[in-house]
């Protein structure tokens, strides 16, 4: 009731990209938890990756049609290491009233540099999915074939600022919802970047929106260090590019090792 009271006084912090830490831990994470641990079972692999203090960036691939794996990542973050990932969103998360607000309040904020860079040299643990729409808009036939890596902005962050990349390979999003058609159409018409079909959406109505219940891997990857960089070096894009490819590459060959390694998608 403290916390409800609180609430309703307007008693709460908020840092300034609207973060609500304590809305985030009491009220988000608790209701991810279930979903994590019992939906989709979460296995998480190299833990001692993730630096206990200090700005880091965490890069993954993203997947699943709906973005659970971000949330599910800053989920497994929060309870195995006790740190809030400040994840990185696209434009359209907020322009979208609601969501742009509890996104906020959950500790995202634009995907621009600028506010990268202000996170990571404050030491904030920042989350990315440079593929973006592509990544969780692809066909399912497709699946865990990592889509362009953008221009590379968030390595040129985490080159300015010094801070280790941390290659991140999720399994089992792709087949929450196996993307099977696009209402492009009606997409333009809602500016959306797609309208999915999957085999029980729309056709089964609410009950669609149901994610299978895949098992999940979760593999954070050695950190690949920039702080023998220059920050100066930021603006050479061939090594922007070069450090870019490391992260798209490792990450895809953790994929196929994790593919070849599990013994189906449900188990």
């Amino acid at each position: 009731m403290a916390f409800v009271r609180r609430r309703l006084e307007g008693d709460y912090e908020v840092d300034d990209y609207g973060f609500d830490r304590e809305l985030t831990e009491r009220f988000f994470m608790a209701a991810l938890r279930p979903i994590a641990q019992k939906w989709f079972r979460l296995e998480v692999r190299g833990l001692e990756n993730i630096p206990a203090e200090g700005g880091a960036l965490v890069v993954s691939n993203h997947s699943g049609t709906v973005p659970l794996d971000g949330l599910m990542t800053m989920l497994t973050v929060h309870d195995h290491t006790g740190r809030f990932l400040r994840p990185l969103g696209a434009d359209l998360v907020f322009r979208l009233p609601v969501v742009s607000s509890l996104a906020r309040k959950g500790g995202a904020t634009l995907a621009c540099i600028e506010d990268a860079e202000r996170m990571l040299s404050g030491g904030d643990l920042v989350g990315v999915w440079p593929e973006g729409f592509k990544g969780i808009g692809k066909p399912f036939s497709e699946r865990y074939k990592l889509q362009r890596f953008g221009r590379g902005g968030f390595v040129s962050a985490a080159l300015r600022t010094g801070v280790p990349i941390i290659p991140l390979s999720v399994v089992g999003a792709e087949e929450i919802y196996p993307l099977v058609g696009n209402v492009p159409s009606l997409a333009r018409l809602l500016g959306v970047p797609y309208i999915p079909i999957t085999p029980f959406f729309p056709w089964l109505g609410p009950l669609g929106l149901v994610p299978l219940p895949s098992k999940w891997i979760l593999e954070f990857g050695e950190p690949i260090r920039t702080d023998s960089y220059d920050s100066a070096e930021a603006e050479d894009p061939m090594l922007v590019f070069n450090v870019t490819d490391q992260v798209r590459e490792t990450i895809q060959h953790t994929l196929f090792d994790l593919l070849r390694e599990r013994d189906g998608v449900f188990s």
